[in-house]
């Protein structure tokens, strides 16, 4: 048995994916400790894991809720800003300063960590334990071929485009200047040799991605131990959710959900409301706790609008989504063969939504260019054009071929045992 620390943003889109992969390997006989802020240790309980707290002066209880309601109003590169400046360099810096007397009083002996942790590698060399990273959110491994994740450009190999995308790179480094310089900061302090090369970022051992192969661009520079394993989903692990599923009336459903971030742009439930108008369908629209139901009463054609939704259940059902294009909630819609039509508002939803379109699974709308009559273009080609299901239906089947949660945690059992790089195509 291996005692394992999951690190990870304390927020849903990452939360989820990395304690479904705890409760598989509990269930396999290790020990799960969630280490993080104070706004995890609710969800981390319900989900059967241990908890220990860090940065609970930066970050006391509702610090987290704070800081999503003020992100939840911004889009597109102020939002990336502010995620970066609010969420991960005053949380990385902490993370460093508390996490490794943490780690060592619970007699942590193996580190999962989030790809999007700029301070992962750094964290587990200074203590000297083993440690594989998770990629929840778009990979971020550097490819100039790749456009970098927070534009919706599409995968383009020739010259200029690589040329943009190196450009474009740069001006996202000096956002997150102000973290490498806290990592660096440590590094001297802790005796860690500097990094000279941006792949000394990474582990040495192994990195598991959420996606599919096939929901990926042709990436050219990937290690040999990279390994897309498709989405770590499980339901049991998360909160029930009360949904009036009397009131569903039986036509296709469209189910549309902006996640629990960037989704307190009121105008865009509107404008989704109002596309889909006099379609032959009934619209659910999950609000993802940026208000109440009652807030957004007598939008147009009368949908049903919940708090929350249990998402699982309703994608079972559901002939379109209209999304934000989060990792999960894409996955979660590709697993179930759902097109979508993305809204993408920021982050790496923007890349996200890029590959739902390269890869003929769905449409995306720019928020920039949204209105009504582009949105309900889209929904009407998705819904009536059946190249878009059938690509849905390929990459449910990528999906279920990738091997998902059992087989990430067999590459983590595998990596941790043998301590030397788990090689993807020395797997079946």
């Amino acid at each position: 048995m291996t005692h394992f620390a999951i690190i990870c943003p304390a927020v849903t889109g990452h939360l989820n994916p990395m304690f479904a992969l705890g409760r598989e390997l509990q269930r396999r006989g290790h020990r799960i400790t969630f280490i993080g802020v104070l706004d995890a240790q609710a969800m981390t309980l319900a989900a059967g894991l241990e908890f220990r707290a860090i940065a609970e002066s930066e970050y006391p209880l509702g610090a987290i809720p704070r800081l999503i309601a003020q992100l939840g109003e911004l889009s597109g590169l102020a939002a990336l800003r502010y995620a970066f400046r609010h969420f991960q360099q005053q949380l990385n810096a902490a993370l460093l300063r508390d996490a490794p007397s943490v780690i060592k009083e619970a007699g942590v002996e193996a580190i999962l960590v989030d790809q999007v942790i700029p301070v992962r590698g750094t964290l587990a060399e200074f203590l000297n334990i083993p440690w594989i990273e998770v990629c929840n959110a778009l990979i971020d491994n550097p490819d100039d071929t790749i456009p970098p994740f927070f534009t919706t450009w599409s995968y383009n190999p020739a010259w200029w485009a690589r040329l943009r995308n190196r450009a474009t790179n740069l001006v996202f480094s000096r956002i997150v200047e102000p973290i490498e310089e806290v990592n660096e900061q440590y590094r001297r302090q802790w005796k860690l040799p500097l990094h000279s090369s941006s792949n000394e970022r990474f582990s040495p051992l192994a990195t598991i991605s959420q996606q599919p192969a096939e929901f990926e661009f042709p990436r050219q520079t990937l290690p040999d131990y990279f390994h897309f394993t498709g989405p770590y989903h499980d339901s049991s692990g998360r909160g029930p959710v009360e949904f009036p599923y009397e009131k569903l009336t039986g036509q296709p459903l469209i189910y549309a959900s902006m996640g629990t971030l960037q989704n307190r742009q009121q105008k865009v439930f509107q404008s989704i409301a109002e596309a889909c108008v006099g379609l032959d369908a009934q619209l659910v629209i999950s609000l993802g706790g940026s208000s109440s139901p009652e807030s957004l009463q007598g939008l147009p054609g009368n949908p049903l609008v919940v708090g929350y939704a249990p998402q699982l259940d309703l994608l079972e059902k559901a002939t379109l989504t209209i999304t934000h294009a989060g990792m999960n909630t894409a996955l979660e819609c590709l697993t179930n063969g759902v097109p979508m039509v993305a809204i993408p508002i920021a982050n790496d939803q923007l890349g996200i939504a890029a590959r739902i379109s390269w890869t003929g699974a769905g449409e995306f709308v720019p928020l920039s260019r949204l209105s009504v009559p582009s949105l309900r273009s889209a929904i009407q080609r998705v819904l009536t054009q059946e190249s878009y299901k059938q690509n849905a239906i390929r990459l449910q089947k990528a999906i279920r071929q990738a091997g998902g949660v059992n087989r990430a945690a067999d590459i983590i059992e595998q990596a941790v045992s043998i301590g030397k790089p788990i090689l993807a195509q020395a797997r079946s």
